[in-house]
């Protein structure tokens, strides 16, 4: 198996201002963990003084939710804290969990970016589709349907396998465990909020954005990173895209300098908040011409990924 060819940082910065762009912060990775739930916070208690406001909640709040994965994600490369050991414990006990799985799959798909053996290239591979099959899958993600199927899918396929006679209870115990982070957040959140009235924070301040807005987001994500991205590109400057962001797609589908996804497969150990200065300093050397960029925004990455005529599809 072929490894994704690497770069050298050499190349493209000085040895000393690597060193600055390099250097892992012990304070700046958990103050964008701390500012993620401030968000969340915020916008929950927005909705109990403006109830109206719910749908903006919604959007915030799943926002943040991408926030905390990508966090997670920066974890994964040891990139959170300089201390490894806080680095995998706030990574996994600071954002949503996952980090021991989620690590060398990550990694994997950094070895071997856009090669046969990459596990996400099946994410990149249908690209482009119709205008008609991405609507589809937006309108899944926005009902709950792709969150349902990620989340109980196996239960649902478990449920299904199950014989005349099988007990049920193994197999509801076995979900129980496999969800009990999930479900003791609920818990904990149900408990606070219930002697001030706000039964239902859990379910529709949590789940719901969880739901609805950060399956879609977390769609528009992987396609702006890799989608119409060359299968077996040999450049290690076009393995994945960088789309500049507005101020609102920073707010509310790309947080945490996620949309620089380019720079970051090029030095994959650089801290998220980093990738930016990377960017200008890259540009500025004229090096960015010769990277994968897209400046029109995630409307522009989405026509690109939703070009392909219809007259060429039937399905969704």
């Amino acid at each position: 198996m072929a490894a994704a060819s690497r770069v050298d940082p050499k190349t493209y910065f000085p040895p000393d201002q690597w060193a600055r762009l390099a250097a892992h912060s012990n304070w700046r990775g958990l103050a964008l963990l701390a500012h993620a739930w401030i968000v969340i916070l915020a916008a929950g208690v927005m909705v109990v003084v403006w109830p109206l406001t719910l749908p903006l909640a919604v959007m915030i709040i799943g926002g943040r939710q991408l926030g905390l994965a990508i966090l997670m994600h920066d974890a994964a490369h040891g990139a959170l804290h300089k201390n490894l050991k806080v680095n995998d414990w706030a990574g996994e006990w600071l954002t949503g969990g996952g980090l021991a799985r989620y690590r060398p799959y990550h990694l994997t798909h950094h070895r071997f970016a856009q090669q046969a053996e990459d596990p996400d290239l099946g994410l990149s591979a249908p690209f482009p589709i119709t205008r008609l099959s991405l609507r589809r899958k937006l309108v899944r993600d926005l009902t709950g349907q792709t969150f349902f199927k990620q989340r109980f899918g196996d239960l649902v396929a478990r449920l299904k396998a199950r014989k005349p006679g099988q007990p049920l209870l193994p197999i509801l115990t076995e979900e129980i465990r496999r969800k009990r982070r999930w479900l003791m957040g609920g818990v904990v959140i149900t408990a606070i909020g219930l002697p001030f009235g706000a039964w239902w924070a859990w379910p529709v301040l949590w789940v719901l954005p969880q739901a609805t807005w950060y399956p879609m987001i977390t769609r528009l994500r992987n396609i702006a990173e890799h989608a119409c991205v060359a299968k077996d590109e040999p450049d290690p400057l076009r393995h994945a895209r960088t789309t500049k962001a507005n101020l609102i797609e920073r707010a509310l589908l790309a947080p945490y300098y996620v949309n620089y996804h380019c720079e970051h497969h090029m030095f994959m150990h650089l801290p998220c908040y980093q990738l930016p200065r990377a960017h200008r300093a890259l540009a500025k050397a004229g090096v960015t011409k010769g990277m994968l960029v897209e400046p029109g925004g995630y409307l522009k990455v989405l026509s690109l990924a939703a070009g392909k005529p219809a007259s060429e599809s039937v399905t969704a």
